[in-house]
């Protein structure tokens, strides 16, 4: 059976991790995917490392877990941009692509000739993504913009930390470049809403996806805390802004998350606790009222909570009803039942000859679902196969 996006051509100019990481999720859903990179040196994140994969004799290679995270699934093709024959090269392949991602600064396509004006002259149907720190337009456009730059103007590290007076205070980056891979999910929306569109009318269009237009998106309640509110968000550590209690406890051998969501779990909550009294207290009764509350209500909790272990928590939450969980090492994660069962490990066969393993796609589709068919390209490693199949026209 023909995977979802089957018969979508996918030109990847990008680079880092916004880009690759729409392109790998294009993939994944079955799209064809053509990497372009310099040659000689190709995607920045193939040298970020170390860590890199190793070969079967256990020896790493030049292959950098970096790139492994947002470039499965792709043919790479080595083309220098910057020469008239390049660029020509990538004209003609564009030519019967439907979809082109690129993020370069703005203006840069165009100085190469590979700007959506100039290959929707070649191709009307073209669907042309830009992705850029701070987009197209606005006074910042010409500002280069990077994740953990943009996580910081973008407000998310404002409300992310523990609340100044703790120790450890201050802001804090997500420790994953959250910004990036967002604006990836979202270049993907955008995508194939053009895709469902040129379906009814033939057009191709462009996308312009800016970083920190969707870090302020993506703030989300947060935002309009402020926006309808008038709340300016603060760093709460753990502890949630319009939710109580719904954070970590401290346990007789670490940590357990409690997200107690309702007031039904709340009283299960403090059942389980042996104080089915704070359930009828006026200062608790409702999540509005434990919000109100909380410098009262919370220490009360902590001193419950510390008394157990967190593995009795979870087995006792479990069977009454109160979500729980531990904060799990990444490699918790993936020895993890539940994410073994759902298929989030996946081997790859390599060109080095070895396998490769790298996170599962989540997204699970009855009838077409996701395949994972190529492992990470080599530098260049389809140029051949691909340019083969395109001589550029003289003067295009």
């Amino acid at each position: 059976m023909d995977a979802a996006l089957s018969g979508l051509k996918v030109l990847d100019l990008s680079r880092i991790l916004a880009g690759p990481w729409a392109g790998q999720l294009l993939a994944d859903l079955g799209a064809e995917v053509v990497k372009v990179e310099q040659p000689g040196s190709g995607d920045d994140t193939r040298r970020w490392g170390p860590p890199y994969m190793s070969d079967d004799r256990g020896e790493p290679t030049a292959e950098s877990a970096y790139f492994m995270c947002a470039n499965r699934g792709k043919k790479s093709v080595c083309i220098d941009i910057k020469s008239p024959q390049g660029q020509a090269k990538i004209q003609a392949l564009v030519a019967d692509a439907d979809i082109v991602i690129e993020n370069f600064k703005t203006g840069g396509a165009q100085k190469y000739g590979l700007d959506y004006d100039r290959l929707s002259s070649i191709n009307p149907r073209i669907i042309y993504c830009s992705i850029t720190g701070f987009g197209q337009t606005g006074p910042y456009a010409t500002r280069p913009g990077y994740d953990f730059l943009v996580q910081a103007m973008g407000g998310l590290m404002s409300i992310t930390g523990q609340a100044d007076g703790q120790a450890g205070a201050g802001p804090q980056k997500v420790g994953v470049a959250l910004t990036d891979i967002m604006t990836g999910l979202y270049a993907t929306v955008g995508i194939l809403a053009a895709v469902n569109e040129r379906n009814r009318s033939g057009k191709g269009q462009a996308i312009d996806l800016a970083l920190l237009d969707v870090t302020a998106a993506t703030l989300a309640n947060q935002a309009t805390n402020y926006l309808v509110g008038g709340q300016v968000p603060e760093r709460m550590g753990n502890a949630h802004p319009n939710i109580v209690p719904y954070q970590s406890f401290q346990t007789a051998d670490g940590y357990c998350i409690f997200a107690v969501g309702n007031d039904s779990q709340f009283t299960s909550f403090v059942d389980l606790l042996g104080r089915p009294d704070l359930a009828l207290n006026p200062l608790y009764v409702t999540n509005k009222a434990r919000v109100e509350n909380r410098q009262s209500l919370i220490p009360q909790l902590e001193a419950e909570v510390v008394i157990q272990t967190t593995e009795y928590w979870i087995k006792a939450c479990e069977q009454a009803g109160v979500p729980a969980g531990p904060i799990n090492t990444v490699d918790q994660v993936f020895a993890n039942p539940q994410i073994n069962a759902r298929g989030m490990r996946v081997q790859l066969q390599h060109s080095l000859g070895n396998t490769v393993e790298v996170p599962g796609n989540p997204i699970k589709l009855s009838r077409t679902p996701v395949s994972y068919d190529l492992a990470p390209p080599l530098l260049g490693e389809h140029t051949d196969e691909i340019l083969s199949e395109k001589t550029p026209k003289a003067g295009s």
